[in-house]
């Protein structure tokens, strides 16, 4: 899936969530489902893998690209009226080295678009509450980069001033 919005493509709109969710650590937030809109649909659709395993539908990333805006029109109409149905979960057991199977669970199309388009929202409200040492599920930040900054700790010490970033 695709990073994080920059404030360049981000609208008037989700700037002031963005903005709002900085200022008031505390506040609650409502309504968020109109901050997707049809350009976040897009950005989620642009974002996906184009040989991710297709769900119960059967459809690619590239069958559901051959009429896009229609289909995003469409789809975004069916969120806002709230008649959009998340489809079942397409069930897979992947082998693993010691002879067991791991299930997993693949869903559609069309359900990791919204999928993405939520988690998008959802970034915006929830990043700015996160310590700067939480590295765990974040946007530009990794498990290696965890590491990096452990070593980083113990090399050079505790303060940000005294240590160099690699």
């Amino acid at each position: 899936m695709s990073g994080a919005e920059t404030t360049e493509n981000m609208s008037p709109e989700r700037l002031e969530v963005a903005e709002r969710a900085r200022r008031q650590r505390q506040g609650t937030f409502s309504a968020l489902a109109r901050l997707i809109d049809v350009a976040a649909l897009r950005r989620a659709y642009k974002g996906l893998r184009p040989k991710a395993a297709v769900g119960v539908d059967g459809v690619s990333k590239a069958e559901y690209g051959r009429d896009l805006e229609a289909r995003l029109e469409d789809l975004h109409q069916r969120l806002v009226a709230k008649r959009y149905r998340h489809q079942p979960i397409k069930r897979v057991h992947i082998p693993k080295e010691n002879g067991t199977k791991r299930p997993i669970g693949i869903s559609t199309t069309e359900d990791k678009i919204v999928q993405e388009a939520l988690r998008e929202v959802l970034e915006l409200v929830y990043e700015p509450l996160f310590y700067e040492g939480s590295y765990g599920f974040r946007p530009g930040r990794s498990a290696h980069d965890a590491m990096r900054r452990l070593n980083q700790i113990v090399t050079y010490g505790g303060s940000k001033s005294s240590w160099k970033p690699t």
